[in-house]
């Protein structure tokens, strides 16, 4: 049997920005207005009057190693014998990590069908033999489509005479789009200065941020120059262009990119971190011998509500929540969303047992359960640095010191939860209280120190840096440095540095627990945020 692999060679010599590809697109796929299967980008280069226009054909790249076909929860996302990588709206949840995902800004949503959506290779066509509707309607023949696989067809001539590029190959995904004559601003997101507005259109609908963009406006206009003039030097290099200095090179014409998610997902990283932690504090707290039921049924009262919270911001998220069920009985299990969901089921029937046992027993949890409950608490709180890496599109969201951040954070939102709940309920238990104080004391140091080094160590490549700058001295700073921490971890780390010495006082350990727990808010929002904020297209 003969292997077929379908791809596309576009040689940009030959393109002149006509957009004819775009709308033979739109017409033959019927596709919404202000979403875009196949799009052109301008990129003016040089400086007045010695500057040229180039073009730039995107789309989704039939990655021979597809990140969102490995990240899609429900199969809706799959890659055919032939190498096309297609799309089942029927499967969809619109769960947005495919969008995730992607290195290439592919996919966005049908605002008509609420369910994810990219270029198909026109398989409908292909099927019957036929090329697809962009490649037809290219009045230059700047397209083309054809069998990789076959030495006699126009597209691998094409790739065995010509010398050919594909965009991000950092990424490591084998794009099956390839193309001629692309320049290097134009083709690698982050070289040309992308203003926040174009000549002939806004970037995108009211309430798009467009951080990374402004963020460079701003930092021109600081230093005396425009976007289309750069300064000389960029003080701030991290937030910069790296060939700014040199290329003059500047984005004209793009489409928008709305940012996936946002404080739904911020907030269940919150929500989670608390009903994970508060049976993985609790744990081995009542195997020490503190026997409270502050550390049954209050621990357990909290990982019921929140792990409750964290399935409905889940299901709220999507965008057709009413297919939640095929996440459980239609799964892709390479996927760490499915995994992520029965974790968080297992840990949700394990806290419901964990309350009925302290009813039960009082101060007391039979020690399978008990340790049932840390392993599956931990588990519920570092799932999602796995989910996190599979989202391979966002560099910063990669970080090898994920995991133990959000173990921290779980350990961190545990003890401050407990020790509100226990302010509550007036416990006057000094043992446990310090104990908890140590904890949130301790874990606030820690989490601290990772998110530090996240920050300010060396960074895997510039748009990590990028993204790290936007947190430290860019659009996201205020919301770090004073949400995160001053009230996150200076303020709770002086209360309970006075606690330590003042035989800790209920109210001092409560409030530093608040603070702690604000705090935590504030930083999984810059960092949901900021992964984001980084031009990938």
């Amino acid at each position: 049997m003969e292997l077929t692999r379908y791809g596309f060679v576009i040689d940009q010599r030959k393109c002149i920005g006509c957009h004819a590809c775009t709308v033979a697109c739109k017409s033959e796929n019927d596709v919404p207005l202000g979403v875009f299967r196949t799009w052109v980008k301008y990129v003016e280069k040089g400086t007045f009057p010695n500057t040229r226009r180039y073009f730039t054909i995107e789309r989704c790249q039939h990655c021979e190693d597809a990140p969102c076909v490995e990240i899609c929860p429900t199969v809706a996302l799959h890659k055919r014998p032939d190498g096309i990588v297609d799309f089942d709206s029927d499967r969809c949840i619109g769960c947005k990590a495919c969008m995730q995902a992607c290195p290439y800004d592919a996919l966005y949503i049908d605002p008509r069908s609420h369910t994810a959506a990219k270029c198909h290779y026109c398989a409908h066509r292909t099927d019957r033999g036929l090329l697809p509707a962009c490649v037809i309607v290219c009045p230059t023949e700047a397209i083309i489509a054809g069998d990789l696989e076959d030495p006699t067809s126009e597209i691998a001539q094409t790739l065995a005479r010509q010398q050919v590029q594909v965009r991000r190959p950092d990424q490591g995904t084998r794009p099956q789009v390839y193309y001629v004559g692309a320049d290097e601003t134009a083709i690698t997101p982050g070289l040309a200065i992308q203003p926040p507005q174009y000549l002939w259109a806004q970037r995108g609908p009211a309430g798009v941020d467009l951080e990374p963009k402004g963020s460079l406006l701003e930092l021109a206009q600081r230093t005396g120059g425009t976007p289309e003039t750069p300064p000389a030097r960029w003080p701030e290099m991290d937030l910069a262009p790296p060939a700014a200095t040199t290329t003059h090179a500047v984005t004209v014409y793009d489409v928008a990119h709305p940012k996936p998610w946002g404080k739904k997902v911020s907030s269940y990283l919150w929500t989670k971190s608390i009903a994970g932690g508060a049976l993985a504090v609790a744990g081995p707290l009542l195997a020490a011998g503190l026997a409270s039921t502050l550390l049954t049924l209050g621990a357990a009262v909290l990982a019921v509500l929140f792990t409750a919270l964290t399935a409905a911001l889940l299901v709220w998220d999507l965008k057709r929540p009413e297919r939640f069920w095929r996440v459980v009985l239609t799964p892709n299990r390479r996927s760490w969303l499915v995994w992520g969901a029965y974790i968080l089921m297992l840990y949700g029937l394990a806290s419901a047992a964990w309350f009925i046992a302290g009813l039960a027993g009082g101060s007391s949890v039979p020690a399978p359960l008990l340790w049932l409950g840390v392993v599956l608490g931990v588990a519920a709180a570092g799932y999602s640095a796995f989910l996190f890496g599979q989202a391979e599109g966002r560099d910063f969201w990669q970080s090898s010191l994920l995991l133990w951040q959000l173990l921290g954070a779980a350990a961190l939102a545990g003890a401050g939860a407990l020790a509100v709940l226990g302010a509550i309920f007036e416990v006057s238990n000094v043992a446990v209280l310090a104990a908890l104080g140590g904890i949130l004391l301790g874990s606030i140091l820690v989490t601290l120190g990772i998110v530090v080094a996240e920050l300010y160590l060396p960074h895997a490549n510039k748009d990590v840096a990028t993204a790290a700058a936007i947190i430290k001295h860019g659009p996201l700073a205020r919301e770090f440095w004073l949400g995160y921490v001053l009230l996150g971890a200076v303020v709770p780390t002086v209360l309970l540095a006075a606690a330590l010495g003042a035989g800790w006082p209920l109210w001092w350990v409560a409030i530093a627990g608040l603070a702690a727990l604000a705090g935590l808010w504030f930083y999984e929002d810059t960092w949901i945020r900021a992964g984001q904020s980084v031009a990938m297209s």
